[in-house]
This record gives structure tokens, C-alpha cells and sequence, in this order.
């Protein structure tokens, strides 16, 4: 056997090729977007990373600039503008639109339509383009060519799961802090918010290039945590809310009487590999505030695993003073320079870093407020290699954020200014019947997680949560969530995914197999309108993932998944898809399978499942 050559061997043929290739890789040694090929006369060539349309446009903008540039209509040290291409609203006016000339034109010192017109001359050579028209003042239409859509499907079937990440976070260490609840009683509803929130962002940001750290911060110090024991202790010597001797601020929940049962029974309880055993004794006030944290950290990680969230780093507040992180927190803000004494307390100059106000650190009792125990938890995210922090929050700690930014500053660490990110959240009404849900008889006062989890699934219960953006109210319907109609938008979705899974299934039952290649030459018989409506909406999908990850916003996603949905059941009302037609059966077929793909993507990044049948 004749030994093969690793090399290609090349042609005049392949020489074109080359020649666009060695423009790709010369941009990536460059650390740039592809537009070498742009000045050598070639078809631009796209990176996987800007494989979406959106990412296409913008590179060909760039290229066009760049020729500009090169042929000196526009200055070589010109500070490109931030500009957007944004889908339109009217086909009429194209697929998308740019307002690149209009922020260019002053400092270029021309009329906007007419540097509109010279971006267009000089957009490289492409085959994603059927026409470019320029309107109004000076935005740019760009009007995608009949297979470009299309060029999707191959696309999403080629990566499959792949399909839709990018690698923006470059591999870099995002830690994402949430839940974080006080180990003193059930998960609420509030905190089934955060989880999701929390999960889906991290998902989101996984599947942007990002190496994410899921973070869960115990406040296991405090006077919530003597709360807890006191009322512990409580039921352990027999009392009941209400009662003479029972706690002031006690917690009145039926789980209160179910831990000091298990304490007084000596029953163990393990919680991230460390057992706690009950002492059974009701005078013992430090035995029973231990149990008790270790049997409400316990629950509380079952109904998150129930609720499908899991965590890399468990961080206990009490570790900040015991490892003195504290102290040497506050030692390094005096050492800075920004702080000062008055009144016998300690004040933090925050008004230096853009607080309202100064804000004191040390009470003259001595003991810290409570702001600083946070900024020593930062820095030790930013110490353990959290390039970027995001915590997620109710909204109502929302005047604690910017004395914290401040501090993180005030340390002169390197940390960058707006560190970390925070995400914040409205809480939750819960609905059922047309009346507000308000108590749980295990949790005494509020609506446990747990609940919801039990009432409605799992996947209702995230996909309610996240549906809209967290700063904005929002009313769980528990009927609506529980029914199995198309005005359930989780139902409505995966719904859409079984259907798939259903055509597939009659296929095989009527001797039909899709011959994949075959669809993917047939893709231009695809050409109605409906099917141009679900092309369009999966070549969205990668798009959304960018948004959503870069905003912190996965109601993106699942609003655009019901989308999608929509497009493909009324695809699936209007046309048949098993035909006698071999060649638009397999065209028809090959989108079916790529939008199960995309919806089992899109599921996947929510943490739902994507069922074959329902």
C-alpha cells in the first residue's frame, strides 16, 4: 500500500481556497475578525465562533470598513463606533439593518447616506447577500439570499448539540452565586426564583466559553441562626408557638418540630461529607444550633436536587471569621487609607467611590456591620480566580450593592470597577383559582419550593420562574402551569419536540427513511411560507444564546423557544411532511430533525426536559 502524504496536494484549482484560508488563519494569529480576506479580493470566510448571520453581517461591515480605510476614504485611526445590526421589523425593509454609516459619518466628516453608500461598494465578495439597499438617513438593509436560512439546517444537523454555543468567555472563570439562603427553614418560592435564575445563567454562560463556578454562600452566622436554635430548643422541651416561653422571634413552622424530633432521636444528618449526630439533649443550645443548620442545609439541598440544581463551591459565612478573613479585610481598607474614626466607629470613605453617603464599617460596640463580612467574600472570589462575578438577589438588597462595589475598590486589589455583577429579582405571587396562595403548613408562612415542585413538575416550576425578566413582578398561576393546553407555554413547547418525535416514529411505521444527504441537497424545495417562518426562527437560536448569556436575561431563551414552537406547529397544521415526493420528503424531513435539535438545545440550556411523547 503506497504511503499517503499527510499534505494536501493543491491545484489551480484549490488555489483560491488557500488563499481564503490563509486569510482566516492569519486574522486568528492576529487575535482579529476574519477581514484579511476582505483586502485580497476572496469570499469571506467565518470562524465557527461568528457562524450565525448576525455575527456574518457584522464581519462584513468591519471588512467593509477596513477596505475603506485602506483606500484611505476613511481615516486609518478611526475609533470604530459601537454599531448594531438588529433584525427588522418589516421584510420590506430586508432581514436586518444597520446604522453603522450614521454613527460613522461625523467623526468621518461625511453625510451619513452617502458613506452608506461607499460601506456597501466595498462589502466583501459573500454568497449570504441577495441585495443591500440603503434607506432613510443612512441605515443599511440587508436583504439574506434564498439559501441562507436554508445553510442552517446543514449547520445545525453537522453540530448537533454544538449547535447554538459560542466561545466568547474564552475559556475564562465566571462565578455565579446564587440561592444563598440562610439554613433556617424550607426553601420559599422566592428562592425557587434565584435557583432558576442562577441555573440558567450558568448554563447560558457554559454555553457562551465560559468556565463556570455554581457558588451556594451559607449564612450560617447571625441572629437568624440564634433564631433558629432557641426555637429548636423550644420544641424540644415540648412548646409550642404560642405558648408560654416560646421565642419572641421564634419560627413557627411544623419543620421545627420535625428537626428537634430527629435531634432528640440522635439521628445523624450528612451535608457535603461532614455528619452531624443529635446530642438529644434539650439543654445543649450549641449541639441543637448545629443539628439544625445541618438538617435545613440537608433539605434544602434535596429540594435543589429535586429541582435539578446543583453546586460547585458551598461557602459558609462563618469561615470569614474564623479563617479572620474579616480583619484582614478591614486591616487593608485602614492600611488604603480609606477609612477614618468618629463617634468611637470605624466609617469606610464610600462616598470616595460613588455611594451617597460614607458608611460605617465597625459599631463602637465593636462588632461589623454587615456589609463587611461581603466585601471579604468578594475579594475572596476575586482572590480564588473569578475574573467575573455575578451573585443573583432580591431586588430589596438592592441598597447594599453600591457600599460593596465600593469596598471591593476602596481595597486597591486590581479588582475591576462594577465587580461583581448582580442580577436582581422581584418576587413571586403564587395564584390558584384566581386567589394568592400565601402559606404552607410545613413552612407555617410562605409557599415552599417544594410545593410547586410537587403541584406542577419540575419543568413547569423552572420554566414559570424564568419567563420573564427578574426585575419584573411576577404571578405563578398554578392552574395554568398544571394544564396541558397550548396556552401552557412549557406544555406548548415540548409538546412541539414530541411532535417531532412522532413524525419520526410514523415515518419508520410507513417504511420511509430519511436519507439525510438527500435533504440536504433538497433544501431549496423548502420555499413556502411557513417553512421560511421556521427557517428563519432557528437561524435566531444562536443569536438568543448570545443575548441572553451576555445580559443575563434567560426569559430571552424561553420566550423564543415558545416561538419557535409556535412556528413549527403551524408548520406542522398546514403541511404534510410524509409525501410521496422523495426529494421534498427528505427536505421536509431534515427540518423536522433540525428543529427537535434546536428544541432539545434550547430545553437543555432552561434545565427541562425535552420528552418524545406526551
Amino acid at each position: 500500500m503506497p504511503l499517503q502524504s499527510p499534505w494536501p496536494v493543491f491545484s489551480s484549482q484549490t488555489y483560491p481556497q488557500i488563499r481564503s484560508h490563509t486569510a482566516l488563519w492569519l486574522s486568528r494569529l492576529r487575535g482579529e475578525p476574519p477581514r484579511l480576506a476582505s483586502l485580497l479580493g476572496l469570499p469571506v470566510p467565518f470562524p465557527e465562533a461568528a457562524a450565525h448571520v448576525k455575527a456574518q453581517l457584522h464581519e462584513l461591515i468591519l471588512g467593509a470598513i477596513e477596505a475603506l480605510q485602506t483606500q484611505s476614504a476613511l481615516p486609518a485611526d478611526l475609533a470604530l463606533p459601537g454599531f448594531v445590526i438588529e433584525r427588522t421589523r418589516s421584510r420590506e425593509h430586508g432581514d436586518f439593518a444597520c446604522n453603522a454609516a450614521m454613527l460613522l459619518a461625523k467623526p468621518a466628516r461625511a453625510k451619513p447616506r452617502e458613506l452608506a453608500e461607499k460601506l456597501v461598494a466595498a462589502l466583501p465578495a459573500n454568497d449570504l447577500l441577495a441585495k443591500v439597499e440603503i434607506a432613510g438617513p443612512g441605515f443599511i438593509n440587508f436583504f439574506l439570499a434564498a439559501d441562507a436560512n436554508q445553510s442552517q439546517v446543514r449547520r445545525i444537523l453537522e453540530q448537533g448539540a454544538g449547535y447554538g454555543r459560542n466561545a466568547l468567555g474564552a475559556g475564562r472563570t465566571v462565578g455565579v452565586e446564587f440561592v444563598s439562603a440562610n439554613p433556617t427553614g424550607p426553601l420559599h418560592v422566592g428562592h425557587g426564583r434565584n435557583a432558576a435564575l442562577g441555573d440558567c445563567v450558568a448554563r447560558l454562560l457554559e454555553a457562551s466559553g465560559w468556565n463556570v463556578k455554581r457558588e451556594f454562600y451559607y449564612n450560617d452566622a447571625g441572629v437568624q441562626i440564634a433564631n433558629l436554635a432557641v426555637s429548636t430548643q423550644a420544641r424540644a422541651r415540648g412548646l409550642a408557638p404560642g405558648d408560654t416561653g416560646w421565642p419572641e422571634d421564634g419560627y413557627r413552622g411544623d419543620y421545627i418540630a420535625d428537626v428537634a424530633k430527629a435531634y432528640l432521636a440522635g439521628s445523624s444528618v450528612t451535608v457535603e461529607g461532614h455528619t452531624v449526630t443529635g446530642a438529644k439533649d434539650a439543654e445543649n443550645l450549641d449541639a441543637i444550633r448545629a443539628f439544625a443548620v445541618a438538617s435545613l442545609r440537608h433539605e434544602q439541598n434535596l429540594d435543589l436536587q429535586a429541582f435539578g440544581v446543583g453546586f460547585d463551591v458551598y461557602f459558609l459565612e462563618s469561615s470569614l471569621y474564623t479563617d479572620r478573613k474579616v480583619e484582614e479585610t478591614v486591616r487593608e481598607l485602614v492600611a488604603h487609607g480609606h477609612t477614618y474614626e468618629e463617634g468611637g466607629a470605624l466609617w469606610l470613605k464610600t462616598t470616595d467611590f460613588g455611594d451617597d453617603k460614607d458608611r460605617v464599617m465597625r459599631k463602637s460596640d465593636g462588632t461589623y456591620t454587615y456589609f463587611v463580612p461581603d466585601v471579604a467574600y468578594h475579594l475572596s472570589k476575586w482572590q480564588r480566580g473569578y475574573g467575573k462575578a455575578i451573585t443573583v438577589l432580591g431586588s430589596d438588597h438592592h441598597g447594599s450593592l453600591a457600599r460593596v462595589k465600593a469596598g471591593l475598590q476602596a481595597l486597591d486589589a486590581g479588582i475591576p470597577k462594577g465587580y461583581p455583577d448582580y442580577l436582581l429579582y422581584q418576587m413571586v405571587t403564587v395564584m390558584r383559582g384566581g386567589e394568592e396562595v400565601k402559606i404552607s403548613k410545613r413552612a407555617g408562612s410562605y409557599v415552599t419550593l417544594r410545593d410547586l415542585i410537587d403541584e406542577v413538575g419540575r419543568d413547569a416550576t423552572r420554566y414559570f420562574l424564568i419567563s420573564r425578566k427578574g426585575d419584573s413582578q411576577l404571578v405563578f398561576d398554578i392552574d395554568l402551569a398544571r394544564s396541558q393546553t397550548n396556552d401552557n407555554p412549557v406544555y406548548y413547547i415540548q409538546y412541539a419536540h414530541a411532535r417531532v418525535c412522532s413524525v419520526l416514529r410514523q415515518a419508520g411505521e410507513k417504511g420511509f427513511t430519511l436519507d439525510q444527504d438527500n435533504g440536504l441537497k433538497q433544501l431549496a424545495r423548502l420555499d413556502n411560507e411557513h417553512e421560511q417562518v421556521l427557517l428563519t426562527e432557528l437561524s435566531r437560536y444562536p443569536e438568543v444564546v448570545e443575548a441572553a448569556a451576555a445580559n443575563l436575561e434567560p426569559h430571552l431563551l424561553a420566550v423564543w423557544l415558545r416561538e419557535l414552537a409556535n412556528a413549527f406547529h403551524t408548520y406542522y397544521n398546514s403541511h404534510q411532511f410524509l409525501v410521496e415526493d422523495k426529494d421534498l420528503r427528505d427536505a421536509r424531513l431534515a427540518l423536522v430533525v433540525a428543529t427537535r435539535q434546536v428544541l432539545r438545545n434550547g430545553l437543555d440550556l432552561l434545565g427541562l426536559g425535552a420528552p418524545e411523547s406526551m
